[in-house]
């Protein structure tokens, strides 16, 4: 199963849209752009690959495979990034503001049964992380 990402970054935070083949599946805040340093900023554009993870802190939860620099990458519950996020990304069903959304929750149980459903069918699961406006530029 193939994920987009296309981000939109700000100084405040950065906003997203996932979409699963072509199709709007969610959005989504992280924190802004700072250079990649942990606990600060999002991660890289790039590809990364899924995987679901069960912890006690967030239940069921994806967390991305090599991301360069970073450990603990996850997709989890959030409705704001500079409070709530320490690099991570949250899925969201309304953006509410930059790096606010809100019903997390939902967006989140969405996303993890599109997951589990590959995971049934034995397919990798890959996301692709880009600019929304398809440059690598995150001076917006």
């Amino acid at each position: 199963m193939e994920l987009t990402l296309y981000r939109a970054y700000f100084n405040e935070g950065t906003n997203g849209t996932l979409f699963r083949s072509g199709k709007f599946l969610c959005h989504t805040i992280e924190l802004p752009w700072k250079n990649n340093k942990r606990n600060i900023s999002c991660i890289p554009e790039g590809v990364y690959q899924i995987e679901p993870r069960f912890s006690k802190r967030f239940q069921h939860h994806l967390i991305l495979k090599a991301v360069k620099g970073r450990s603990y990458i996850l997709f989890h519950p959030a409705n704001n990034a500079l409070k709530e996020l320490e690099g991570c990304i949250a899925p969201v069903i309304y953006l509410s503001g930059i790096g606010k959304g809100i019903y997390s929750r939902n967006a989140m149980q969405k996303l993890l049964s599109l997951v589990y459903q590959a995971k049934d069918r034995k397919e990798t699961i890959l996301l692709t992380i880009k600019s929304q406006n398809y440059e690598s530029s995150r001076t917006l």
